[in-house]
Parts: structure tokens; sequence; C-alpha cells
């Protein structure tokens, strides 16, 4: 009869990484195969504590997982199995996302003694939760000038709505239109409007602030959502948007083409994306039958 393979042959053999923690969370156990996918040899975890810092596990944000969010110690604390994805750090210092499972170990009479914890390595479902973030990301952005598009617009003022009306704290819309961006088109074929479109938007970044967001609502028309502002604030913004445009670097069409039309509008409290967004709409109109390069505000023309 062949011989039987001890528990710690078995538990070497096993695929996952497994170690085994008292309830001072002192690790007891290290198998093979967590030295191998932590690159930590069992003589230099056997007697640590499990949160010295060795593993140092971490959440998707790079949150620390072995204070009181420690698997581990829920585990001992309510005698409940628990399952979570996470990242350990490798002895080398790279992040390697695992799947663990922590179990409650317990002695003869029902009471814990420790925990146990299986971890294999996880890279698949991080990948695949990476590549859902990007085409998440690729849907709501614009390819021509990576700014934001439609779809953006709407989660950013519903976003912000939710905010002014939980806070109070007001932010403003500035619409913007390309003047006579038709014309470069017609005169200078599309390519070239293309690469105005990109060096508006650029100019656009650049002068918003880093919480405000540029969007890219439709051939030459662009939004802004800037916040939280008060009408001074607002009025400061598009002229600076508009010296901006001004001062952009057009290759090839002529710069004195490169002027806006800007209509804006702080949110009031009765409003709604819809009521908000035609607010500015209209002055962004009045801008351009009063003769165009030019905001017009709540009030009057800057």
């Amino acid at each position: 009869m062949a011989e039987q393979p001890t528990p710690q042959v078995l538990i070497d053999a096993m695929p996952d990484g497994m170690y085994v923690v008292d309830t001072e969370r002192r690790i007891t156990l290290w198998n093979r195969s967590a030295a191998r996918i932590s690159g930590f040899p069992e003589e230099e975890v056997l007697g640590r504590w499990c949160g010295d810092g060795l593993l140092n596990h971490v959440d998707e944000t790079g949150r620390a997982m072995c204070d009181v969010r420690c698997p581990l110690a829920g585990t001992m604390r309510d005698g409940r199995p628990r399952t979570c994805r996470m990242f350990l750090h490798h002895r080398d210092g790279r992040l390697i996302p695992v799947r663990i499972t922590a179990s409650p170990l317990r002695d003869a009479d029902g009471r814990i003694t420790g925990a146990l914890e299986t971890f294999s390595e996880d890279g698949l479902y991080f990948a695949a939760q990476a590549q859902l973030r990007e085409a998440e990301s690729l849907a709501l952005r614009d390819p021509l000038t990576g700014l934001g598009n439609r779809r953006s617009l709407e989660l950013c003022l519903d976003r912000r709505l939710e905010g002014f009306r939980r806070t109070g704290r007001r932010f403003g819309v500035l619409i913007l239109d390309l003047d006579h961006f038709k014309l470069v088109n017609d005169t200078y074929g599309h390519m070239v409007g293309d690469e105005v479109l990109q060096e508006v938007a650029r100019a656009l970044r650049h002068a918003v602030r880093p919480h405000d967001d540029v969007i890219r609502h439709g051939g030459e028309e662009f939004v802004i959502l800037a916040g939280p502002v008060t009408p001074a604030q607002l009025a400061a913004l598009a002229q600076r948007v508009m010296q901006g445009v001004r001062r952009g670097r057009y290759a090839t069409a002529p710069q004195h083409l490169q002027t806006l039309s800007i209509g804006s509008a702080l949110v009031r409290a009765e409003d709604t994306a819809v009521s908000l967004i035609h607010r500015a709409d209209q002055r962004l109109l009045a801008a351009k039958v009063t003769g165009r390069d030019r905001a017009v505000s709540v009030d009057a023309v800057v």
C-alpha cells in the first residue's frame, strides 16, 4: 500500500497561496504557493504579524486593507468567511492582483483559534475591469478633441445639479460657438477645420480651472460647466476663454477667423438640466445677433 502524503505535502501542493494566523494575527503556516505568488519565503514570514506591512494588501484605490478592514480580522470577529479582490505587494515591490478567501478556524468547542486565508492571482479580472473602464471612458469622449461628448454633458449636468441641491454651491454654464466656422471648412477644407477644433479644445482646457468640465457639444459648439462660481467669476472665465481662443496657434486658417460667441447662465433653484442649457443657449443667440465675438451673461453684454 502506497504511503499517504502528509498534510504539509498536500498543503504545499495546492496551486493557491495559503497561510494561517492565530488570534493575534501572527502567521503560523505559509505554503509554497504563498511564497511563489508573494515572493516571500516561509522563513521570512513565520511568526510575523500579518499587518506589519509585509504583504501590505491594498484595494483598487490604494487604501490599506491591513488595518480595521483586514478580512482575517473581520472573520475572526464574527466567524463568517469573506471573499474579496485586492492587491498584495510582492517582495520586489510590484502589486499583484489577487482574489482572497478568509475563513475562521475553530477548536473542538467551536471557539475561534485563528483564521486561514487562501489567495490566487487574479490578473484577468482586473484586466477586464480596466478594459471596461476604458470602454466607458471612450464612450464619454469626443474622438477628435478628447473632450467630453454629449453623453458626458448629461452626466456632468446631473452630477452638478445634485451637488447644488445638496450643498447650495452654485455653478454656471458657458455655451460657446466658433464664429464663421463654416467659412473655415468651406475655404480651407475639413482637415484644417478639424485642426482648428483641436486647437480650440486645447485653448479651452488651458483657460478653465482643474475642476471645470469642458465638453464638445457638437460641430463647432462647446460647453463649459464651471463651479462653484459667482457671477463675476463666470464672466471672468468667459473673457479668459475668449482670449485663449484668440491667442491659439492656428497653422493654416487665418487668425482673425478664430473668435467665439458665448452665452452663460448661473444655476437657479428651480432649474433642470434643460432649462439651464436653454437659458445659456438663448444668450448665445443674443451674442451672435448683436455682432459675435462677445459673451452675453445674465445681465448684459460683457
